[in-house]
């Protein structure tokens, strides 16, 4: 492998590692805290692909679409968990999957019958729309290095959040212990509806990010979902650390193996890691429960 291929292909691992992070931190949290396994988790980041791609179209302003999906998946996300979710914290893991798979369903539809069957085209503007030149004989598209900035700005701002204001003590206080937090009066349905909010619209951001590389299309939510459920348990269930070094981890993995060996072999090879690393800690890598 050539010194420009390797540069391309870990910049292309590392942009897979920091939208799975956005994905998976919300989801990380959600089931840290509420002990809830969200399903539809994948659903909000087709929403805010779709969401995104619409307004911009009819605008023409990509901004203007990235800002109002955010917004729409973060609602999205509250009314969730305000209308139905929050019904299902005490049920067990089963009628989780059960009701959250039945919204990916509901989501999927939903979609179908709003944008139709057909993907839907998600242009970017010429700005984004070009190649940046890195090293001698390596172009790297100019919106995957957009990617990878606003990742990771977003992901040291949510660092900066959980580990040094208050809200983020509450929310690291719900993840260790729910119980506890609440006995110390922490609003903790004020704490829930806040975090299920901000994780759809990560969600919602990987989603729109992710929309210009890859189909706008009903069901992209699942294939993306199943990586990111890697990277919660990898990372160690409630731990934003966790996912931030899984996801990366995941995204170099899986790029490097469909390169040097095949697709088959390198969605393989993610799950031989996962084997490999619950093996070794079977909490994960940074467990918030001891």
């Amino acid at each position: 492998m050539t010194l420009p291929l390797l540069i391309e292909q870990t910049l292309n691992g590392i942009q897979l590692g920091v939208m799975l992070f956005l994905m998976s931190a919300g989801l990380t949290l959600v089931f840290g805290i509420m002990n809830l396994i969200n399903l539809a988790h994948g659903s909000l980041y087709m929403l805010g692909a779709f969401v995104a791609a619409s307004v911009a179209s009819l605008t023409g302003y990509f901004v203007v679409g990235a800002i109002v999906a955010v917004i729409v998946t973060a609602a999205a996300g509250a009314l969730l968990e305000v209308a139905l979710l929050r019904r299902f914290y005490r049920r067990t893991h089963l009628d989780q999957v059960l009701v959250t798979f039945g919204l990916i369903l509901v989501f999927n539809e939903g979609a179908r019958q709003i944008w139709g069957g057909v993907p839907l085209r998600f242009s970017l503007p010429a700005g984004l729309d070009g190649s940046v030149h890195l090293w001698s004989g390596l172009d790297y598209p100019a919106f995957r290095l957009v990617i990878l900035g606003v990742g990771l700005v977003v992901g040291l701002l949510l660092y900066a959040v959980i580990m040094r204001t208050r809200i983020g003590m509450w929310v690291r206080a719900g993840a260790s212990n729910r119980t506890m937090a609440a006995a110390m009066g922490v609003n903790v349905e004020m704490i829930f509806i806040g975090v299920f909010a901000a994780g759809a619209a990560l969600a919602g951001l990987a989603g729109l990010m992710a929309g210009p590389i890859l189909a706008v299309q009903v069901g992209m939510g699942e294939p993306v979902l199943i990586l990111c459920l890697v990277v919660t348990v990898i990372g160690g269930i409630g731990s934003i650390n966790g996912a931030l070094v899984a996801a990366l981890a995941i995204g170099l993995i899986d790029t490097f193996g469909r390169v040097l060996l095949s697709p088959a072999l390198g969605s393989m090879a993610i799950f031989v890691a996962m084997a490999a690393i619950l093996a070794w800690r079977p909490k994960g890598l940074f467990p918030v429960h001891g």
